[in-house]
């Protein structure tokens, strides 16, 4: 049996346009909350039961600062829209504590052996992650027009935070861009020639606004799904963009032929695009501007990246070896 609240938390979620992946992150911790306080309705607990949760969570739930981070979001986000009940002060409960860790960065030569592992549409998103500086799910949601060819840029609509940006296209990326596109203007005819294809995914009421816009080329994914697929909100038959996790599949397996030994992700190409950039000579808002980043100082990690270790410090031992001259 569905639960009202539930559904009516789903509906705000929905009205504010928010992605499915939103609205089921956000619906699993609200779940978490009640179950947790022995399902007691979330109009009958207050901040008391709320920093109750979130210290269980830190403590006995070992999750990460993150992970703590968008369950407080989840239930912020139910009480202010949901119940409408501003919250008081409750910002004295116990954080999560993870490892500050620096971002892992690869190579010039342990990129160039990656992307010979790569073929395909991954090839491609690689590259854009890498090249352009893309997440994985801004580059698997990337729409035909976001690529423009005469400016060598990429436009990110609704990356992390919502926020939209316009990042840099490698201009080798040209040709193989070109190739891929002719595919999926094949494909989009023959979607269109069926009369049961109900278009394109659009966000933010565009398709109420614009109801021609999902049938046009523009507005498809530039990395479309295999299948044609039931919207799971709407019912409508429609070809979504590709998962991220077969990006992910791919460049793992890629990572491991290529033989290199580093915890290198999908993610790593964006931080090596970034550290790269920054041994290139471009400044830190450039990058701070590419990335998509809100703070300067969430850039500036890069800089702690290349000043570590190798070139950055002269060993001491190197007075030893001098003063000796003993053939190391």
């Amino acid at each position: 049996m569905k639960s009202p609240f539930i559904s009516k938390i789903r509906e705000c979620i929905r009205g504010k346009n928010y992605s499915i992946r939103t609205e089921r992150t956000y619906v699993y911790w609200v779940l978490a909350y009640i179950r947790y306080h022995n399902k007691a309705h979330p109009k009958d607990m207050n901040e008391t039961h709320i920093r109750a949760f979130l210290e269980h969570l830190a403590i006995y739930g070992n999750v990460s600062p993150n992970t703590q981070k968008t369950a407080l979001n989840a239930l912020v986000f139910m009480y202010r829209h949901v119940l409408q009940r501003e919250l008081g002060d409750f910002s004295d409960f116990y954080r999560a504590n993870g490892p500050k860790k620096l971002p892992t960065v690869l190579t010039i030569e342990e990129v160039t052996e990656l992307f010979k592992h790569l073929r395909h549409y991954a090839f491609l998103c690689a590259a854009l992650m890498y090249g352009s500086g893309l997440r994985v799910m801004e580059t698997v949601r990337l729409r035909w027009q976001d690529i423009d060819f005469d400016k060598l840029s990429v436009q990110v609509r609704e990356g992390k935070g919502r926020k939209s940006r316009i990042t840099t296209l490698a201009e080798e990326l040209i040709q193989p861009l070109r190739l891929h596109m002719e595919h999926v203007k094949t494909q989009y005819y023959i979607d269109k020639s069926d009369p049961s294809w109900d278009g394109v995914f659009l966000p933010n009421a565009l398709e109420r606004k614009y109801p021609a816009a999902p049938f046009e080329l523009g507005w498809q994914y530039l990395f479309p799904a295999q299948n044609i697929s039931t919207d799971p909100r709407s019912g409508k038959r429609r070809r979504h963009h590709i998962g991220e996790q077969a990006i992910q599949r791919a460049v793992k397996s890629a990572v491991r032929k290529a033989g290199i030994h580093k915890p290198a992700s999908c993610h790593a190409l964006r931080h090596t695009f970034a550290t790269h950039l920054l041994e290139r000579g471009a400044d830190l808002r450039t990058i701070q501007e590419q990335l998509g980043h809100t703070d300067v100082r969430t850039t500036e990690i890069y800089t702690h990246v290349i000043n570590r270790g190798g070139r950055a410090v002269i060993s001491p031992f190197s007075n030893i070896a001098k003063a000796t001259s003993k053939p190391w």
